[in-house]
């Protein structure tokens, strides 16, 4: 199915993105990405439109954050023909781990990796389902810095533009969104 991204296949896929106003918080537009996953067709679409920009990256692997870049991510590495290694919550990885601490609205959260997940060097590709703040893939990228990976790039369904979360996607690398709120 691979392709150039078009503005079709992009409303597509924003037209399975449900809004959900006032959740969890009054005055916050919750977006459902649930609708998309599960529809086959539209799911098909997105991991086609995430991987497409990475197709001739030579990637080593992908790196998705808990959880539902796991499921965007582990796709887009079987599309890709590369590895797929989870970014996970605190705890939920055996030992050893490098971890990294990022603080959220509400406090602070800890994103880990196995030591023995990445080579020095792997050329890696960072994948989430929403960026919003900015804070959880900034950790992601400081953390697979710490193993020193190199980070070719970041990937998202939603970009919600107005929380200005690009800004923290430090260094040259592209970021990539595919729909933008």
């Amino acid at each position: 199915m691979a392709g150039p991204t078009t503005e079709a296949c992009l409303h597509e896929i924003e037209s399975r993105v449900r809004a959900i106003a006032d959740y969890p918080r009054p005055g916050v537009v919750f977006r459902d990405l649930s609708p998309l996953l599960a529809d086959p067709q539209g799911l098909a679409l997105c991991i086609d439109a995430l991987a497409e920009p990475w197709r001739h990256a030579r990637l080593d692997a992908v790196c998705g954050i808990e959880s539902r870049g796991f499921i965007f991510g582990a796709a887009i590495a079987h599309e890709l023909g590369c590895g797929f290694v989870p970014l996970r919550k605190a705890g939920k990885l055996p030992p050893p781990t490098y971890g990294v601490d990022y603080e959220l609205e509400y406090g602070i959260a800890r994103l880990e990796i196995a030591k023995q997940a990445l080579p020095v060097g792997a050329r890696v590709l960072v994948v989430d389902d929403v960026l919003a703040t900015g804070g959880t893939l900034e950790a992601a990228r400081s953390l697979l810095e710490q193993v020193q990976a190199d980070v070719v790039g970041g990937a998202v369904v939603v970009e919600i533009e107005p929380l200005a979360g690009r800004a923290r996607w430090q260094g040259t690398s592209p970021l990539r969104a595919l729909v933008r709120y």
